[in-house]
Order: C-alpha cells, then sequence, then structure tokens
C-alpha cells in the first residue's frame, strides 16, 4: 500500500460513517473547546495580576516582621519576634541605594461626614506614599511632610469615598469623624480602581502617628522602600537585611524584592492555569473512548475489507498505519473543530464581557491541536493492531 493512498482511503471511511465520525469528532472538539477555554481564562488571569502588581514599579522592597523563610513559628526558638518600629524605618534612610522609606500602618474605621458614613480602610503613611505607590492628588493636597512622629489633624479621601460621603460637593476643608478623631479633609485622590484586591478608591489616607494612636499600635505592619536603581535590587535588599539585624540583635525580618513577587505570582498562576486545563482536558478521555470504541467497530465491519488489502499485497504495518491514520485523522478534525469553537468562545465573551482578562497563547492552540491528534493515536491504536493481526483467509470468510 503506497503512502499516498492511505489518506484517500482514510477519508473515505470517515466519510462512509458520517454519523458516527461526526460523534467520535465531537468528543474530541469538545474537549479541545475546553482546554482552549480554561487556558485562556487562566493566563489572562495571570496577566493581569501581574500587571496590576507591576503598576507601582519594579525598584521596591517590602519589609515585613518575621521571616518566612525559616521553619517553625515565629518566636518559637530564641523569644518572639520584634516589631517592626518607626525609628526602625527612619535608620533604613542611611542605607546606600535607598531613595525613600515609606512606614505604614492600616486599620478599618468609620468615616462619618453630614449624616453619611462608610466603613473604609485607613492608612496611616507619610508624603513619600504619593511617589512610591504612584498615586495622583486630584483636588488639594496629599499629607504634609515633615516629622513622621507628629500626627496632623488632616485626612485624604480616595475618590469613592469622598463620592459616597459629599456626592457632588466639594469635599475640601470639610470635617469628618474617622474613629473616634475629628479631621480635616486635605485632598481627594484621583480614580485608582481596584489593585488585587484593594480598592484604592476607597480608602482614608491620615498621618502615620495618628494611625498608631488611632489603633493603639506602637509597630509598623510593613515598610516599603524604594531604590535608586533597579539593577540594584538584591544589593539592597542584603543591605536593609544587614541594617536591621544590626538594630534588632538577630535577622527577624523579610525583605522581598518587587521581582521576586512577581516572579512568585507568575509561579503559582501558571500552575493554577495549567491545573485547570488539565481538569478541561478530562473531556479529551470522554472522546478518546468514544475513538477507540468507533476504531473497535470499524475493524469488526471491515474485516473482509482488510483480507483483501491482505490478500492483494498489503503488510500487516500497511494495514496498522492505515487505521491509525483514520483515528488521526478523526480527532485531527475534532481538535481542529474545538479550536475554532474555543477561539469563537474567547472573542465572544471578551465581546460581551468588559474587561474580562483573556488571553492565549500560540504555545496552548499547538498544544491543544497535538494533544488531540495524540489522544486518536493512543486510543486507536489496539483498534489498529488488532486490524493489522487479521489473518487473510479468515478475514475473507468473514462477513
Amino acid at each position: 500500500m503506497l503512502a499516498r493512498d492511505r489518506l484517500p482511503l482514510a477519508f473515505g471511511a470517515l466519510r462512509e460513517h458520517r454519523q458516527r465520525s461526526l460523534l467520535s469528532l465531537s468528543g474530541i472538539a469538545v474537549g479541545v473547546a475546553a482546554v482552549i477555554v480554561l487556558l485562556a481564562l487562566g493566563e489572562g488571569a495571570r496577566d493581569y495580576v501581574l500587571a496590576q502588581f507591576g503598576q507601582f514599579g519594579s525598584n521596591l522592597l517590602q519589609v515585613t516582621p518575621g521571616r518566612t523563610e525559616t521553619a517553625g513559628m515565629p518566636g518559637a526558638f530564641g523569644g518572639t519576634t520584634r516589631k517592626l518600629t518607626l525609628d526602625d524605618a527612619l535608620d533604613l534612610h542611611r542605607v546606600p541605594g535607598v531613595r525613600a522609606v515609606v512606614p505604614t500602618v492600616i486599620g478599618q474605621s468609620r468615616v462619618e461626614s453630614a449624616g453619611r458614613a462608610r466603613t473604609v480602610p485607613v492608612v496611616g503613611t507619610t508624603r513619600g506614599a504619593l511617589d512610591l505607590w504612584k498615586m495622583a492628588v486630584r483636588r488639594g493636597d496629599f499629607l504634609a511632610a515633615g516629622d513622621a512622629r507628629r500626627a496632623t489633624n488632616a485626612v485624604v479621601l480616595g475618590s469613592k469615598l469622598a463620592r459616597e460621603l459629599f456626592g457632588a460637593g466639594d469635599a475640601l476643608g470639610a470635617r469628618v469623624r474617622v474613629g473616634g478623631a475629628r479631621l480635616v479633609v486635605a485632598g481627594v485622590m484621583e480614580e485608582r480602581g481596584d489593585v488585587l484586591g484593594f480598592d484604592f478608591d476607597d480608602v482614608a489616607y491620615v498621618d502615620l502617628a495618628e494611625a498608631m494612636r488611632l489603633y493603639d499600635r506602637d509597630e509598623l505592619m510593613e515598610i516599603d522602600v524604594s531604590f535608586t536603581s533597579v539593577g540594584d535590587a538584591e544589593t539592597v535588599a542584603r543591605a536593609v537585611r544587614e541594617r536591621l539585624a544590626e538594630r534588632h540583635g538577630r535577622d527577624d525580618v523579610t525583605v522581598l524584592t518587587q521581582s521576586a513577587m512577581l516572579g512568585a505570582f507568575d509561579r503559582v498562576l501558571r500552575v493554577v492555569s495549567w491545573a485547570v486545563a488539565a481538569i478541561g482536558a478530562l473531556s479529551l478521555v470522554v472522546g478518546a473512548v468514544g475513538i477507540a470504541t468507533v476504531m473497535g467497530i470499524a475493524v469488526g465491519e471491515r474485516t473482509h475489507e482488510i483480507g483483501l488489502w491482505k490478500a492483494i499485497g498489503a503488510r500487516n504495518s500497511d494495514v496498522h498505519r492505515a487505521f491509525l491514520l483514520e483515528a488521526a485523522l478523526l480527532s485531527g478534525l475534532g481538535g481542529a473543530a474545538g479550536l475554532a469553537a474555543g477561539l469563537a468562545l474567547v472573542a465572544a465573551a471578551a465581546g460581551l464581557v468588559r474587561g474580562l482578562p483573556l488571553s492565549i497563547e500560540p504555545l496552548h492552540v499547538i498544544v491543544a491541536l497535538a494533544g488531540s491528534v495524540g489522544t486518536g493515536l493512543v486510543s486507536g491504536f489496539a483498534p489498529a493492531r488488532r486490524a493489522a493481526r487479521l489473518e487473510p483467509v479468515d478475514a475473507l470468510r468473514a462477513e
């Protein structure tokens, strides 16, 4: 049997049993479409999270109390973990390469004015946060520069919080109650939206000292540090850790670079994306069972034809390849149909749901098509081998 004859024979066999072929093909198509859609969702979510996280730039460090890299509970050996203090933050200005240091305390309080109220996050920080967190003020001004130990009566409102409290009115200069403190609105922020689940528009900013007094804290939740050159991230991180280790008597803080945080997110989201796709690929198993069943029936129905092939000189390998080609062709057509359906569904979802994170990588398309053809080859192998082992005389006797 010539190689060029196998493809027309395979197409002819599929056309002869159109309904059965379409049913088998649809099982593979559903599996491939599911894989494409789920991978697009997973990859889109990954790109969205990384883009949101990258809004703050790449020359940032985050310092938090406790060592997450060490085994065991913090303080299980050698005493409790020392708190991060404002003095720690101020001392970091002396580390070579450090450009800005922003100490932070975050709480939750009821913000009230003119009979309206909302319970929102209250961020205690310094003026340096305006530049370090890439924020902008729409009206008024941000928190004043000065001694971080001194509290003022200023509060800066996110755009959504200002709108909910004052409507179309002017919030500047208005008095609001934040928890138990009476403060004056010094500014209203530009809209920023959600970043990793934190709504920057529905938040109030107060001086660090005011937040520490409001929430009765003597320690910081974290210290954000920016440095002068992106390439110095690891060097500055090491210097920051060493400086705090000198102050605390031991290395008891976690210093994360922006690239390390982005890398961790990237790895986790890639694993989740492929795990979700693997769940969708389970439907390919159903398609594989369908192809194996169809090919097994085909061998039984075409026993006489197989005997005739062998009688005119076809070898066992020729018969085996012919049936494998049919299975691969059936699954390949199903994969192509599923790919087209999956791309159409992704395009339709992107058009209907504005802002839905969807992304299709060329590798996903290749893997989906290769997976569909591979499914056909695997599921068609046993029926093809059974067809190849038929004896010509016995096959010709079959009705």
